[in-house]
C-alpha cells in the first residue's frame, strides 16, 4: 500500500482535533481542506455561511478566489461521507469529560430554515421560514443539540424535503414531515450514545400528539410547549405528556 502523504498541518489546537478525521478523507486534498473549512467557521467573521467569508475573502467579488474554488470543490464535489465526518466528531465530543453528555442535560429538537431563491438547490420549497418569519422560498433543516446549563452543541442535522420532490407528494413512501425526522433524530441520538433527562421542543411540535405518541413508543421522556388553549390528553400504555 502506498503511504500516505503528510498533510500540511493547521495551528494548533485545530491540528490536535483535525488529525482525528484524517483517516476518514481519501485525498491528500481533502485533508487540508478540512482544515481550511474548520478555521472558517472558528474564525471570528460575520457571515461564516458564505463561502467567501469561510475563505476569508470578499463576498461576491472574491467568489472566483482560488481559496474560494478549492472550498466549493471540497464541500460539494469531493468524495467524502459527512455521516461518517459526523459520527466521529460525536464520538469525540462523547469521549471527552469536559464534554459528555449526562442524564442531567436535555435533546433539543427543533428546526430553521434558510432563504434561497431558484428551485434548482436540493430540498428548496416555498414553506415557513424562522429566520424571516414568514412563508418563502427557501431550505429548512430539522437539528437536535444537547444542552446542559454550562453549554450545547449540535449532534445531528437532516433537511425536509418539500413534498413537491417527490412524485406522488405527500403520498410518497419516501416523504417524511419534519415530525417524524424529528422522532428519527431522537433515536438517533440514543443510538449514538447520548444521554439525556429528557426530549424538548416548541409547539411546532409539541401541539402534535403522533409526534409525542412517537417519543412515547421510543420510551423517550419529553417536555413540550403547547400553544394556549391547546390540551394534551396522556395515552393508556404510554409515557405521560409533559
Amino acid at each position: 500500500m502506498t503511504k500516505r502523504l503528510p498533510c500540511p498541518p493547521a495551528p494548533d489546537p485545530l491540528e490536535a482535533y483535525a488529525v482525528h478525521f484524517d483517516d476518514l478523507f481519501g485525498t491528500l486534498a481533502q485533508r487540508p481542506g478540512f482544515r481550511e473549512f474548520l478555521a472558517g467557521l472558528l474564525l471570528p467573521r460575520d457571515h461564516n455561511k458564505t463561502l467567501t467569508c469561510l475563505a476569508g475573502t470578499e463576498p461576491v467579488v472574491g467568489a472566483q478566489h482560488a481559496a474560494v474554488q478549492r472550498l466549493q470543490f471540497f464541500l460539494s464535489e469531493s468524495t467524502w461521507d459527512g455521516e461518517q465526518i459526523n459520527a466521529r466528531r460525536l464520538q469525540l465530543l462523547l469521549a471527552d469529560p469536559a464534554t459528555a453528555p449526562h442524564d442531567g442535560g436535555v435533546l433539543v429538537i427543533d428546526d430553521s430554515g434558510d432563504r434561497k431563491d431558484g428551485g434548482a438547490t436540493a430540498h428548496v420549497g416555498k414553506q415557513y421560514l424562522g429566520s424571516v418569519g414568514k412563508i418563502d422560498r427557501g431550505v429548512v433543516t430539522v437539528t437536535t443539540c444537547w444542552a446542559d446549563e454550562r453549554l450545547s452543541y449540535p449532534l445531528h442535522a437532516v433537511p425536509y424535503t418539500a413534498a413537491h420532490h417527490f412524485t406522488h407528494g405527500k403520498n410518497d413512501p419516501a416523504f417524511r414531515t419534519k415530525l417524524q425526522i424529528g422522532a428519527t433524530l431522537a433515536n438517533a441520538a440514543t443510538t449514538a450514545g447520548v444521554k439525556f433527562r429528557a426530549v424538548v421542543a416548541d409547539c411546532a411540535y409539541g401541539d402534535h400528539n403522533t409526534f409525542r405518541a412517537e417519543l412515547s413508543d421510543a420510551r423517550l421522556p419529553f417536555v413540550m410547549a403547547l400553544k394556549r388553549g391547546h390540551g394534551a390528553w396522556p395515552v393508556q400504555g404510554r409515557l405521560p405528556a409533559r
